[in-house]
């Protein structure tokens, strides 16, 4: 792979412009598709295979024209104090902004509280349901300016009035990115000490971002993509993009201060460095894709989409990078270095990486024992971890979602905002109507059973839906134990009736979906880290070292995983991050950190561990392998960390709350896996078991292929008398041949 991948590098360096060319024209093409598509996207969450999902199912097809995609309204009135809503002045106020709602082009129909009697039994509090005739993500401005003015008169009225429902849902907030972006640029200034080489791994990055973002804009229609999928393919794809360009910069730097042509510099740097950096991809891209074993169509496809990002930034690394060293040449060079000798950069002065692997060398036991019990007792929340979806309840305070969802919750009571569906098939019932009033019946007799609303059946007589309101909130326990019981109580029903009994809803749906996620978790972890184990054997040549690798990210993911609950369900530090409420940390946060963590910390194993690799197969001691490592690589890896940080970080000031739980969990799960595990842990571990950690089954290292991540392949070819590139443009130059095997290739 070295040899392969130093013969592309050669060949984008001299071929420049077509390269550039190629790259920009897939840039405008991918722009031109996002421009160009339909602006509609799927936010609906299905969970196959669930008794929530198959209840939603059996309702769209037995009520006909009930389009729960459409987007929809809750407009919440409450009456000034000491006055009820049924008062002659506010009913009018009331009935003035239903108008006014119903006269919008966008409006379906809007209901009036007062006819469709959903006042509360005090009279103070009621609320209007508006049904929209297009999905939310279609809707015009001016629809939400009419619902927004049509309150704002009510209030003027002397009324409170908030509004929730799917029609306030938007696109995510951009600028985000921005914070990453900036901060990334500085960490690559001071890195390079070079603009030139400092912009390159952003504008890399900035493109390769750009074709993946604007490709799931124009495929979204198609595939039924939602809008946090291009967000969560932009977080993942601007750090990946950076970290991956920055290695083969670093690397073509390092060539130059040893006084090799540029061209030869270029080469050398994506055959070495280009070899990590496609075996940390592949990781990344594993773990992402392997989220299609959990079955949910949305964690799939954000999987996929950012997989596909990642793809594009391993590929603009490996043939944008070495082309557009062609045009900066030694620019990326820092102007010190460029003034100085071949071979002069860096001195005698050991620099900090390595004065740190001589310290771990010197005391593996500490930095091991001391790594795990911290990263240790930062993981004991995460026993502690409770799982949901987030609504109106996790929003913040000063949003009027919040308000409306805490009025209903004072007015109706806290379980109001998570009714529970409860489907009723009696297609082979004798007597459907008398089944259906057992259902009843018995549903009305549970505990923590507010109230039951009549049956409603559909045109055919066939299915009836009723709706239970729980006495506690929709992510409370006792909530999660109704459904349980009435779906427990529906054996029974079933064989007394010939009834079939289901639950949906939203409440509902985030039970389900929290017990199908955990029970993804193992077999999704057994998938992902079996996969990568053996990849990383193929890397490393390696038993150990694979093994330590994934015990490692075992241990930075619960921890952070911990620290997630800490302060979003415990709230400490809530404020400093934003948390205006605590409460269940999402459901698919787990498992979507699993798969996205696994594939980020893998990067620095295979970034720092192939440099160690490649001192000890060149003939230096293990632990002298090790202080090699650091000393080439901890730098690079120390600001690559820093910038993925920073990117995930920048989300952490999202509106979205899903946005800012997993910018916050990826950024501190970086942490934890740079700076203490790959930077501490790996060290000591590797300094105890010193030769046998490159211990490998002669058995074993027959079956496995020699990819020669490390070069020592491609460092023989290149020793080979004659080997060595000549300077471009003159006679026995290699470029012809080289291009014509790399097409062979």
């Amino acid at each position: 792979m070295a040899t392969f991948l130093y013969r592309l590098g050669r060949l984008a360096y001299r071929r420049r412009w077509y390269f550039a060319l190629i790259w920009v024209l897939l840039l405008v093409l991918a722009g031109a598709g996002a421009a160009t598509a339909s602006k509609s996207t799927n936010n609906d969450f299905s969970i196959p295979g669930t008794e929530a999902q198959r209840a939603f199912d059996l309702l769209e097809k037995r009520f006909p024209g009930n389009n729960e995609q459409n987007a929809s309204a809750r407009v919440v009135f409450k009456a000034p104090e000491g006055q009820k809503l049924t008062d002659p002045k506010n009913k009018a106020a009331v009935e003035k902004v239903i108008a006014e709602l119903k006269h919008s082009p966008q409006v379906a129909a809007a209901a009036d509280p007062f006819t469709a009697k959903t006042v509360n039994p005090a009279g103070t509090t009621g609320y209007a349901s508006a049904a929209y005739k297009v999905k939310s993500m279609d809707l015009t401005e001016d629809s939400r300016t009419e619902l927004k003015d049509a309150a704002q008169h009510g209030r003027d009225a002397g009324l409170t009035v908030e509004v929730g429902g799917s029609v306030l849902q938007q696109m995510p907030e951009g600028g985000s990115e921005a914070i990453g972006i900036a901060v990334s640029a500085v960490v690559l200034l001071i890195t390079f000490g070079s603009l030139v080489a400092a912009g390159l791994p952003l504008l890399t990055a900035i493109i390769g971002v750009g074709i993946g973002v604007s490709s799931i804009a124009a495929l979204a229609p198609l595939l039924d993509l939602s809008t946090n999928t291009s967000t969560l393919a932009m977080m993942i794809g601007l750090a990946v993009g950076i970290d991956y360009a920055l290695f083969i910069v670093s690397r073509y730097r390092a060539e130059l201060a040893e006084g090799r042509e540029r061209e030869e510099a270029a080469g050398r740097a994506v055959g070495t460095a280009g070899s990590a950096v496609v075996f940390a991809g592949l990781t990344v891209v594993i773990a992402l894709a392997g989220l299609m074993v959990v079955n949910i169509p949305m964690l799939t496809k954000m999987g996929m989409a950012a997989a596909g990002t990642v793809t594009i930034a391993v590929l603009i690394a490996l043939s944008l990078i070495p082309a557009l060293l062609g045009f900066a040449g030694k620019q990326v060079l820092a102007r010190k270095v460029r003034k100085a000798k071949p071979g002069a950069e860096g001195g005698d002065k050991p620099n900090m990486g390595t004065r740190w692997a001589r310290f771990v060398l010197r005391k593996p036991v500490l930095v091991l024992v001391a790594g795990v019990l911290g990263l240790g007792a930062i993981a004991v929340p995460a026993a502690s971890l409770e799982l949901g979806l987030p609504d109106d309840g996790a929003a913040s305070k000063s949003s009027t979602q919040r308000k409306a969802y805490d009025l209903l919750s004072e007015g109706f009571g806290p379980g109001f905002n998570g009714p529970l569906m409860v489907i009723t098939d009696v297609a082979d019932a004798k007597d459907p109507k008398g089944a259906v009033q057992k259902v009843g019946d018995k549903l009305k007799g549970l505990d923590n059973v507010a109230t039951v609303t009549p049956a409603h059946f559909n045109p055919a007589g066939d299915t009836a839906m009723l709706t239970v309101v729980p006495k506690s909130k929709p992510t409370s326990t006792d909530t999660e134990d109704l459904v349980h019981a009435i779906r427990a109580e529906g054996g029974g029903l079933k064989a007394d009736t010939g009834a079939q009994v289901l639950v949906t809803g939203s409440t509902a749906m985030n039970i389900d979906v929290s017990q199908k996620l955990n029970d993804a978790l193992l077999p999704y972890l057994a998938l992902v880290v079996g996969l990568a184990f053996l990849l990383l054997m193929v890397v490393f040549r390696s038993v150990l070292v694979p093994l330590k690798a994934a015990l490692g990210f075992l241990l930075s993911v619960v921890a952070a995983l911990g620290a997630v609950v800490a302060v979003f369900q415990w709230g400490w530090l809530g404020s400093v991050f934003g948390v205006e409420e605590t409460g269940p940390i999402m459901s698919m946060m787990p498992i979507f950190m699993v798969g996205v963590v696994f594939g980020l910390a893998m990067d620095y194993e295979v970034f720092l561990v192939t440099r160690m690799r490649e001192a000890f197969v060149h003939g230096e001691r293990p632990g002298q392998a090790v202080v090699t490592g650091f000393k080439h690589g901890a730098r690079v890896v120390t600001a690559a960390a820093i910038i993925m940080i920073s990117v995930f970080a920048g989300f952490i000031g999202s509106s979205e709350q899903m946005i800012k739980m997993i910018g916050f969990g990826l950024a501190i799960a970086v942490f934890f896996d740079a700076f203490v595990v790959r930077m501490a842990i790996v060290p000591a571990v590797l300094a105890l078991l010193g030769k046998s950690a490159w211990w490998l089954p002669g058995w074993l290292a027959k079956v496995l292929p020699n990819v020669d991540v490390e070069g020592e392949g491609l460092q023989k070819r290149l020793a080979k008398p004659g080997a060595s590139s000549a300077t471009p443009g003159t006679p026995g130059a290699p470029e012809a041949d080289e291009d014509r095997e790399l097409v062979k290739a």
